[in-house]
């Protein structure tokens, strides 16, 4: 009989939140983890627990491509393959879209979208020629439900995760079949990970200093430490469908997403429908 390995998850943004609440629990279950962040001091107390045969925590900067690739060369080296790629690194700016300077903005674009580009791109490549299609791979997402509804305030945060909708599906139609790979792009709702209440604020132009705007209901919900769901109960949906034959594409994680998004869902419908006539009879004559 054949002993079944453990496998083997590399996880971006596992010193904090999502991340690390997974990694967590992937080495409970006594699996394998590269645990990668920017900053690693918040998985300092993991490595007391757990061997470096079932735990590498390395530095990484998901906005450098070297560091990427060093990473994945380092995975392979230790333990000779990776079977889940947790692509979750990430963080948000609080402002309006007026007051975001340009270099801040595309600096959340490094992270947010290129960053976990990059990360799914080198998994993708890692499983085809390294694994090979016995073994295969899953690449997953953590996307948003601000990848298909938006919040006032978010704004290039909201553009991001709806650039990761796009890049995601477009990669999974991509993909031979017969390379095994499947990709499944996370849409949480709000939880108490501490990313909320952690955005990168900028102060309130002039003009937008209005009690009555909507942003000012947003940045109320920013400041409040008691803003969403558990996110330990998540990390368990997310380990789960790591192990499903045939995962989805999507997975909307939190009622507030799932209404949220099924709301955006109808309305975009509605709109096409009410519509629909005007691309009647557009052919050439």
């Amino acid at each position: 009989m054949t002993e079944v390995q453990p496998r083997v998850f590399l996880i971006t943004g596992a010193a904090s939140g999502f991340g690390l609440h997974l990694t967590e629990l992937i080495l409970q279950n006594g699996e394998i983890v590269v645990a990668t962040d920017i900053d690693t001091s918040g998985l300092s107390s993991l490595s007391n627990q757990y061997p470096t045969s079932q735990l590498l925590v390395r530095k990484l900067d998901v906005s450098k491509h070297q560091e990427i690739k060093d990473t994945f060369a380092a995975a392979k080296e230790a333990f000779g393959r990776i079977n889940v790629v947790y692509n979750n690194a990430g963080y948000g700016i609080a402002a309006e879209l007026e007051a975001v300077p340009e270099e801040q903005a595309r600096a959340l674009f490094d992270v947010v979208y290129w960053g976990s580009v990059n990360v799914a791109l080198e998994a993708v490549k890692f499983f085809r020629e390294v694994n090979g299609p016995e073994v295969g791979g899953r690449v997953i997402t953590t996307g948003s439900m601000l990848g298909i509804i938006t919040f006032p305030l978010c704004g290039y945060y909201n553009s991001a995760k709806h650039a990761l909708e796009g890049f995601v599906e477009t990669l999974a139609s991509e993909l031979d079949p017969e390379w095994n790979i499947k990709l499944t792009l996370l849409e949480p709702g709000i939880f108490r990970t501490g990313a909320v209440s952690n955005v990168r604020k900028i102060p309130v132009p002039d003009a937008y200093n209005k009690p009555t705007l909507p942003t000012f209901v947003i940045r109320g919900i920013i400041n409040d430490p008691n803003t969403g769901a558990d996110p330990r109960k998540a990390v368990k949906q997310f380990y789960k469908v790591a192990s499903l034959p045939d995962p989805p594409l999507r997975l909307a994680i939190g009622l507030d997403a799932v209404g949220a998004i099924k709301q955006q869902l109808g309305k975009i419908g509605e709109g096409v429908d009410q519509y629909a006539s005007w691309s009647e009879d557009l052919g050439f004559d």
